[in-house]
């Protein structure tokens, strides 16, 4: 047994939640890339297009990111690819966020009235100039409390990343309550950073969801 204060416990759980928002900060923003490709390819409407992007979406969506997590550390070594934890949660927490983010922004850009979609094409613009001008600007209002909310399940599917051995705030607690013999106290303080990180974002959602209630 190592004798831990509680100093040091929080201390170590402090620099491991840098690997936490490392992590999480990675998967949005690689799942917001991929995905924002995804909406508009499936904006497109192309016949071999559409059902492919809404097979990916119903597939990452469906299969648990504790699988994909597997899938993606395990999977690439068959392939002779040397993957690390980083690499492995990076790509597994991405294909999750980007199926989701492509369904959320979808619903966004269908909740604009079509009499917008006629009223742009009637300005004879583009399909591209049309999204651009016309439809984005008003779906990103209506996405943005949503996307920011979604931030909060992808910092706390990072938690996930340990079983595959990366070390964030779950791997290092585990590993503090393994040398101390107290998972209750690790543990507890383990939930506490996890709220301190998700909180703020839920209020901040909650906060761009109102004003935009408000602009409406």
């Amino acid at each position: 047994m190592v004798d831990f204060s509680l100093w040091d416990i929080l201390r170590n759980l402090l620099l491991a939640s840098r690997w936490t928002i490392g992590l999480s900060l990675i998967a949005f923003i690689g799942g917001s890339t991929v995905g924002l490709l995804l909406l508009m390819l499936r904006l497109t409407k192309l016949p071999a297009v559409e059902p492919i992007v809404a097979a990916y979406v119903q597939l990452f969506q469906g299969i648990p990111l504790l699988v994909q997590l597997f899938l993606a550390y395990y999977g690439l070594g068959l392939f002779g690819i040397n993957t690390s934890p980083w690499v492995a949660a990076g790509i597994g927490l991405t294909l999750y966020a980007s199926a989701f983010l492509t369904e959320i922004w979808r619903g966004c850009v269908a909740a604009i009235p079509r009499g917008q979609w006629e009223a742009s094409e009637s300005l004879a613009l583009s399909f591209y100039e049309q999204l651009r001008y016309i439809i984005l600007p008003q779906a990103i209002k209506i996405a943005v409390p949503p996307t920011v909310g979604f931030l909060v399940q992808v910092i706390k599917g990072t938690a996930l990343a340990s079983v595959i051995g990366f070390m964030e705030l779950t791997k290092v607690g585990k590993t503090i309550a393994n040398a101390t013999f107290s998972p209750f106290l690790i543990f507890s303080c383990v939930a506490l950073m996890y709220f301190l990180l998700c909180y703020p974002v839920s209020l901040y959602a909650k906060h761009l969801e109102r004003k935009i209630h408000v602009h409406r």
